[in-house]
């Protein structure tokens, strides 16, 4: 019975490496070698949130040390952002940071003045993803091929 004991006292120095390091190492290494970004966001996300914490940790580690729920608290936050079932890190970024990246990225990779702020506008309501297609495609055919896509798509919309 006192091996068992000592384990859940100190669970979360057992599990919290692994929920917190391992896995979302592994998962962030996976994540580099996918064409998609989503799964990029959410380990990108996830490293984030985890450094703020980490240094919310060090900075009050006084306050911390007389919480003793605190580390499982922490383990319980940090399953939430990892897991898949929830993909919290992902949730977080949508939800409160997207909007505040969205409005200190230039678009482009600032090149943003070769764009009118009516194309910046349109740009910015782009999903990420879809932003760097529509980037590639003014480079390479210019603002005018976007604008003869979309009449195209419009005409083709109209057939059926």
């Amino acid at each position: 019975m006192g091996v068992l004991a000592v384990m859940a006292k100190h669970l979360d120095a057992i599990i919290g490496p692994g929920v917190m390091l391992l896995y979302p190492l592994y998962a962030s290494l996976r994540a580099i070698e996918t064409p998609s970004a989503l799964d990029d966001q959410q380990w990108l996300t996830y490293w984030i949130i985890y450094s703020l914490v980490t240094l919310f940790e060090l900075s009050s580690y006084k306050i911390l040390s007389w919480l003793p729920f605190w580390p499982y608290m922490k383990i319980v936050f940090c399953a939430w952002l990892v897991l898949p079932v929830f993909n919290g890190a992902a949730y977080i970024y949508d939800t409160h940071l997207r909007k505040y990246v969205k409005m200190g990225v230039a678009v482009g990779g600032g090149s943003s003045s070769k764009y009118t702020e009516d194309q910046r506008k349109v740009l910015q309501m782009m999903s990420l993803d879809a932003r760097k297609s529509v980037i590639q495609y003014v480079d390479k055919y210019g603002w005018e091929g976007v604008e003869r896509a979309i009449r195209a798509a419009e005409r083709e919309a109209k057939k059926r």
